[in-house]
């Protein structure tokens, strides 16, 4: 049974009341669940929780899926605050040992002393940017992808704890044009999103 543990980073704050991100586990319930070979575990970053607790969730995890909206184009502070609360408690716990210099060449080598090899990790976000804002010329983004702009450094966070990056995917147009046909096609887009990427990596 493939174990995978689901992190919710929908704050509750000001007009958000993070309820796409709640939709997004509950599909996340209707793919991974025991008929479908999944053992599931989820945190939501608006309720209590213990930091051993949080670590051991990672080390136990094959797949670590992260939902989170964008806001002013970072995280929300209640999510960053739990990465950097879990990740700082994880060290020599499972999560990492050192940056993975040497003493004797510390020019090289930064990010490998991760201890989470062999786990995955996908990452959705939630915009109220189009996803033309990211793709078409003149627009807002200059034509830089999520991953490659506002999340790059996100990416390169997971890859300091030694999990490999996976296809995620964006959620985009959420205020404005928040259809229900749009999300219905956005669920059905993101459960075959799911079942590829199952595909594709074996997990």
């Amino acid at each position: 049974m493939k174990k995978v543990l689901i992190i919710n980073g929908g704050q509750h704050f000001a007009h958000s009341g993070g309820a796409f991100n709640k939709t997004l586990v509950d599909w996340d319930h209707s793919f991974f669940n025991a008929e479908n070979g999944f053992e599931l575990k989820t945190t939501d970053i608006n309720e209590a929780y213990e930091l051993e607790a949080e670590v051991n969730k990672f080390v136990w995890a094959d797949l670590v899926i992260y939902h989170t909206p964008v806001w002013w184009f970072g995280l929300p502070h209640k999510f960053k605050e739990y990465l950097d609360l879990v990740f700082t408690a994880g060290h020599k716990k499972g999560i990492y040992n050192s940056d993975g210099r040497k003493a004797a060449n510390p020019a090289i080598n930064y990010g490998t002393g991760g201890t989470l090899q062999g786990r995955s990790y996908m990452l959705t976000t939630t915009w109220n940017a189009p996803e033309t804002a990211f793709t078409l010329p003149g627009e807002f983004f200059n034509q830089t992808s999520v991953d490659e702009g506002v999340m790059f450094g996100f990416h390169r966070m997971n890859a300091f704890t030694g999990m490999q990056r996976t296809t995620g995917f964006h959620f985009h147009d959420l205020e404005k044009n928040a259809s229900p046909e749009r999300i219905k096609a956005y669920e059905q887009a993101y459960l075959q999103h799911l079942e590829a990427m199952f595909a594709a990596i074996g997990v």
